[in-house]
């Protein structure tokens, strides 16, 4: 098997998804046409509700879903080989994600873009509700402890990669500051750019400084620094700092994007891992599970994600111009995101599977597998960099990335600047995500504590922003600082399903309302009893296996009880569900609602 042809064969697959299923979404089961006006007309205001060109919303939509899930989710799960993950991140996102990005955005824009838990609410009741803010708030809080868990290992004992990050921090600040002083976006976006690249290309010299020694950070520091920063990121005004580093972030991950299927197509590597490896049945040195369901847990963003129903019920359903818009920014950018996770897995397995268990594996856990490193040596000399022990996906899809431009002569002697270009690539990435999820979470606060004290409420408050993005950040801090990477992205795999799970609950709801037959709720019902049983074994196996086990390495009392909660909060939102389907199956008066948009 060669690259070249998982590619061209899945993006045939995608398209072909797009064109039919999409379009049968769209006309036949959520009945949309463009007769009325969309939210963003009716409610504008010139801030929230703007009507956006299709394609800005796109970009938009893509760039917030697109987070750290579809780059780390697919190399971890490479574990079982190329074949598992291919095929989850297809059927996934065409049966499941698709449908979930494209439902849970209508009905957030038939409430005139409530959020997810506002319009459960008014769809389930006020304890369907509650179940699922709380459960936001939750998952958004082990969200951002899985996403700084991939930058821990990716930039410790990384003075080159630190410095290359960190100095996004004052250089967006000063875009920031430069932009809303002369509005010159152009000259602005320039600087800030050719100052992210002199920032790579110094590293070599700052590791023969003290300052590279000052950078040499193991994970603990680092633990602390990452929230301290998202501290700042979240009660900062948005335009100094969370604002530009999204902006400069975009410029290095469509390039990044663009240079990995250029790289693949020119290249076309070889896939030298077994399609299923011996792991399938648990036990792996990556990830401790079965095949199933951690397949489908490990892999979420670029098959199926809950954190999609942030955005698909927050800022995307106050910008489409139109509502068949939905169409390319929701079903389409899922797609394209399975894409990405596509790109990724080919870059992990395109590996030696030696070289990449001795990267994904601690040294002690990968001398009891007697496998032999391949080419691992000679790219640790080319990078400069000891690659052996760095788990967590990050420093894999850089290494997989390098190992395929090195068969191009012009890439052959620029490896280190290559990978730490990627790594950069994605650390800043990633931080984009976890200052904007760390945003989030703080408003979630301020609206669950404001319900005692109601100045909290108000987001112009420092106080009240000050005390919410404190407790935001010290929540999934402690987790980052007491937990690993294989425990906490199985607890962020867990949380981010079981909100997928609601959107499609949501969305079921939703289509069983409108749909002209009552058997289009299946698009809905299909993917979500698949997830809903995967989510609830997987948080079950966790629990017994791992979190409450005292000989497991991941053994956290903490991890087994917010899996619990969460869990019985989705069973609780799930019978309130099917009360309100029982009544709307049996009484014609419940269904047939006139739909919004037709």
């Amino acid at each position: 098997m060669n690259a070249v042809t998982i590619v061209i064969a899945s993006m045939c697959i995608l398209a072909i998804a797009y064109r039919l299923y999409g379009t049968f979404m769209m006309v036949k089961v959520l009945k949309v046409n463009d007769d009325k006006p969309t939210p963003a007309h009716v409610l504008e205001d010139g801030k929230d509700y703007v009507p956006t060109n299709k394609w800005v919303s796109f970009g938009h939509h893509f760039a917030a879903i697109a987070a750290a899930g579809p780059l780390v989710g697919p190399i971890l799960a490479a574990q079982f080989g190329y074949l598992p993950g291919l095929l989850w991140l297809l059927i996934g996102a065409v049966i499941g994600g698709a449908v979930h990005d494209i439902v849970v955005l209508f009905a957030s824009m038939r409430k005139n873009g409530k959020s997810l838990s506002e319009v459960a609410k008014d769809e389930l009741g006020p304890v369907a509700g509650f179940c699922t803010g709380l459960s936001m708030l939750f998952i958004i809080t082990i969200t951002m402890a899985g996403l700084s868990m991939v930058v821990l290992h990716a930039l410790e004992r990384n003075p080159w990669g630190t410095f290359a990050v960190g100095i996004t921090i004052p250089i967006a600040m000063g875009v920031g500051l430069f932009y809303k002083k002369t509005g010159n976006l152009k000259l602005a976006s320039t600087i800030g750019f050719l100052f992210l690249m002199a920032g790579v290309f110094s590293g070599p010299w700052v590791q023969t400084t003290a300052l590279g020694d000052f950078l040499t950070l193991d994970t603990k520091t680092l633990a602390i620094a990452l929230p301290v920063y998202a501290f700042f990121a979240a009660a900062l005004p948005v335009w100094l700092l969370l604002a530009p580093r999204d902006y400069l972030s975009s410029f290095m991950k469509i390039g990044v994007f663009i240079a990995l299927i250029v790289g693949v197509f020119v290249v076309n590597p070889s896939i030298p891992f077994p399609a299923f490896t011996e792991f399938v049945k648990g036990g792996g040195p990556v990830l401790e599970g079965p095949v199933w369901p951690f397949i489908s847990i490990t892999i979420a963003c670029g098959a199926i994600s809950g954190f999609h129903a942030f955005v698909g019920s927050g800022t995307t359903p106050k910008m489409l111009n139109k509502w068949s818009d939905m169409k390319p920014v929701a079903f389409g950018a899922m797609l394209v995101e399975c894409l990405v996770g596509i790109m990724a897995l080919i870059a992990a397995t395109a590996l030696q599977p030696a070289d990449y268990f001795a990267i994904n594996s601690t040294p002690e856990v990968f001398r009891t597998l007697g496998m032999n490193v391949v080419h691992l040596p000679e790219l640790s000399r080319e990078i400069g960099l000891d690659l052996e022990g760095r788990t967590g996906g990050a420093v894999t899809l850089a290494v997989g990335m390098t190992y395929i431009f090195t068969g191009m002569p012009f890439f052959s002697h620029l490896a280190s600047y290559f990978f730490q270009f990627v790594i950069m690539f994605e650390a800043v990435f990633i931080l984009t995500a976890i200052d904007a999820g760390t945003r989030v979470a703080r408003y979630l606060i301020q609206d669950f504590f404001g319900e005692v004290y109601k100045p909290l409420k108000k987001t112009d408050w420092i106080p009240g922003s000050v005390f919410a993005s404190a407790l935001a950040c010290l929540m999934w801090g402690y987790l980052l600082y007491s937990g690993d990477i294989g425990s906490i992205w199985a607890l962020f795999g867990v949380s981010n399903q079981l909100m997928a799970s609601v959107g499609l609950i949501i969305g079921a709801t939703i289509v069983l309302k409108i749909a002209d037959k009552r058997r289009y709720i299946l698009t809905c019902l299909i993917p979500l009893a698949y997830l809903y049983v995967t989510v609830n074994y997987a948080g079950y196996w966790m629990v017994r296996h791992v979190y409450l086990n005292p000989e497991a390495a991941g053994y956290s009392v903490l991890n087994g009880v917010l899996s619990i909660i969460m869990l019985v909060l989705g069973f609780i939102i799930i019978v309130a569900a099917v009360k309100k389907w029982a009544q709307m199956w049996k009484d014609p008066n419940l269904r047939m609602e006139a739909s919004i948009p037709g």
